[in-house]
């Protein structure tokens, strides 16, 4: 589906994100690392410093304490002034004390503690630093303004020469510990300090990040332009677009998929191109196909149906898509599809439907796989309505045949044998048994002469010898000569024939053939003294023939059948006045040869009329 894909969902996006988380957290370590080594680097710095100066000031204040000739509370001010000044611009110092080793104040640079000079101390450090006779330091937090400072306690020991000096005046004491001095010192500045530092580098990696945030945009761009442009060739590929080719970048993996890409578009193209043109036969073939085919899926949904399975079924496929074929083709319901997939044989299936005969035989063939499943069922219907209607006539035809030989056969059988028993002495009945069995050998001779004309004309085996021939004097001989052998009957023929002529090329022995038939049965079923009508008129560019009589008629229901073979609407009674049956049928077979009509009309009880229409011209040959 051809869908715009957004900047927040595309791949362009999600590579940006993990450069710059990537980058981010890289500069997060490194940052962590680089603050935590710089504010312990100032640190350690600020602490030598501070070291140094308690030194400086730890010397001075050992000579200090071990001269008892100077003023040594003054020069101990002195020494803590000018060694930790309250005005150090580097330093921010919160107070410097002497203790002495009694841990008496002997001196504080804080003026809040002259109070207290000579009074014992409360530094525990101090304290410990004296005991211990080791040098302490501690960072703290002043509660009252929440500031960390820096503490520092370090013992004072005689400078090593001027003790020596005065172990030789007698002086014992002075090799020992002093007292300690005592340093407070704020740290804020060195974290200020760290602080600004770190400012200035989250700056410079803010910087850095958007420098690189829009390098990685267009190093993104150089990754993701490739691949949007094989989905906008692979949208156009599923539109049946082959004609463009993916843009080749480089010679990298991308680059090869790019190539790879475009040889995949080369062989799809050729591909679709030998499918469409299977397609289009198969379409082909099916369309053209006599036979109705019929595909289903697996569960037995029709998914395919051709135009002659349409026509056949009755039935389009827009409303049997989808649905279960044992339905579609009526077929019993206690039969599934899965019934079908082994089905060998074919079925005979019944779509007729009024009077309308439609006889379908019906092929299943499954779809499968080399050992696989069943993926489908292919189902090829054909029109046997005509086949069986044939074998139906064909059936109906030897056992009328059969029926009409056999009984003037048991009737000629009977009498033979009757004449054979004695029969043949008696002079009264042999006479009568050799007439009927002449008329049974005569009535045989017919029917089977019948029969081969029928043969004949089935098999186009004769000639037609077309005479240009006015039907006008044509119809008065037949009447004429008809009038001639009903004398003793007692039948009436009228003329209605149109007085201008009427030329028609037409083979005079088969047309009179035609005549003869239909106009032998009006007097067959015309009652004594019945009238037979005989007219010719024309209607339209056609001359129409009609032979009327007042017989019994014919029912409606069997008018559309008189003129099949061996069709009789009262058989008794046609087999007494001597018909085969063929007739009519022959009539029909001759009447269409001559590029005419012929059909009937009648009222049951109240008389038949046969009608035939022929081409025909006012001017022999057909010339105006």
């Amino acid at each position: 589906m051809d869908q715009n894909v957004g900047f927040f969902k595309s791949i362009r996006f999600k590579l940006i994100i993990i450069y710059m988380l990537l980058i981010v957290l890289a500069m997060q370590i490194i940052g962590f690392y680089f603050s935590n080594s710089l504010e312990r680097s100032l640190m350690d710095n600020y602490e030598t410093v501070i070291s140094d100066r308690v030194n400086l000031l730890t010397v001075s204040a050992a000579r200090e304490l071990i001269d008892e000739d100077s003023d040594t509370q003054e020069n101990l001010n002195t020494l803590l002034n000018e060694t930790f000044p309250q005005t150090d611009e580097n330093i921010r110092f919160g107070k410097a004390q002497i203790i002495g080793k009694d841990f008496v104040l002997l001196a504080s640079s804080d003026p809040n503690d002259q109070t207290r000079i000579g009074q014992l101390t409360e530094q525990t450090i101090v304290r410990r630093a004296i005991t211990g006779g080791s040098s302490l330091s501690d960072q703290r937090i002043n509660e009252q303004n929440q500031e960390r400072y820096f503490v520092k306690a370090q013992p004072i020991r005689p400078n090593e020469d001027f003790a020596n000096a005065s172990l030789d005046g007698g002086n014992t004491e002075a090799s020992e510990l002093q007292g300690a001095v005592y340093v407070e010192a704020s740290i804020e500045e060195v974290t200020d300090q760290a602080q600004s530092i770190n400012q200035i580098f989250i700056v410079a990696s803010t910087i850095a990040l958007l420098i690189t945030f829009f390098v990685i945009i267009l190093v993104a761009r150089t990754i993701t332009a490739p691949i949007l442009d094989m989905r906008r060739q692979a949208l156009r590929m599923g539109h049946g677009d082959f004609s463009r080719q993916v843009k080749v970048y480089g010679s990298d993996e991308l680059g090869q998929l790019a190539m790879s890409f475009n040889e995949l578009t080369n062989k799809l193209h050729d591909t679709t191109l030998m499918r469409d043109r299977e397609q289009k036969r198969l379409r082909s073939v099916l369309a053209h196909m006599t036979d109705g085919v019929v595909a289903t899926d697996q569960s037995g949904l029709i998914i395919l149906m051709n135009r002659r399975a349409e026509e056949l079924l009755g039935i389009s496929l827009k409303h049997v898509l989808r649905k279960p074929i044992m339905d579609v083709l009526n077929m019993d319901e206690t039969q599934s599809i899965y019934d079908l997939y082994e089905k060998n044989e074919s079925v005979l299936l019944d779509f007729s439907h009024g009077e309308e005969l439609v006889l379908l035989e019906a092929n299943f063939s499954a779809i499968q796989e080399d050992d696989g499943p069943m993926n489908g069922l292919i189902t090829v219907l054909h029109d046997v309505t005509e086949k069986e209607k044939i074998e139906s006539e064909r059936r109906e035809f030897v056992a009328n045949v059969s029926h009409e030989l056999r009984t003037p056969l048991t009737t000629m059988k009977s009498y033979l044998e009757a004449l054979a028993d004695g029969a043949v002495e008696d002079k009264e009945i042999a006479p009568h048994f050799l007439n009927v069995t002449q008329k049974e050998t005569d009535r045989m001779i017919r029917l089977v002469n019948d029969l081969l004309q029928l043969s004949r004309i089935d098999s186009n085996d004769y000639e037609m010898d077309l005479r240009w021939v006015e039907l006008g004097s044509f119809l008065h001989q037949i009447i004429e000569r008809f009038e001639m052998i009903v004398k003793d009957k007692d039948i009436v023929f009228h003329r209605h024939i149109v007085k201008q002529p009427t030329f028609a090329k037409i083979d005079e022995d088969k047309l009179t053939q035609v005549l003869d038939n239909i106009i032998s049965n009006a007097i067959k079923y015309s009652p004594e003294g019945g009238n037979v009508s005989i007219t010719l008129l024309h209607q339209g560019n056609k001359a129409r023939i009609s032979i009327s009589d007042e017989g019994m008629g014919i029912p409606t229901e069997s008018q559309d059948k008189i003129f099949e073979r061996f069709y009789r609407v009262d058989k008794a009674r046609a087999r007494n006045v001597g018909g085969t049956g063929l007739g009519l049928a022959i009539a029909r077979e001759y009447v269409v040869a001559h590029e005419g009509e012929i059909w009937v009309n009648s009222e049951y009880n109240e008389g038949t009329t046969i009608y035939i229409t022929l081409p025909y011209s006012t001017f022999k040959g057909g010339k105006v």
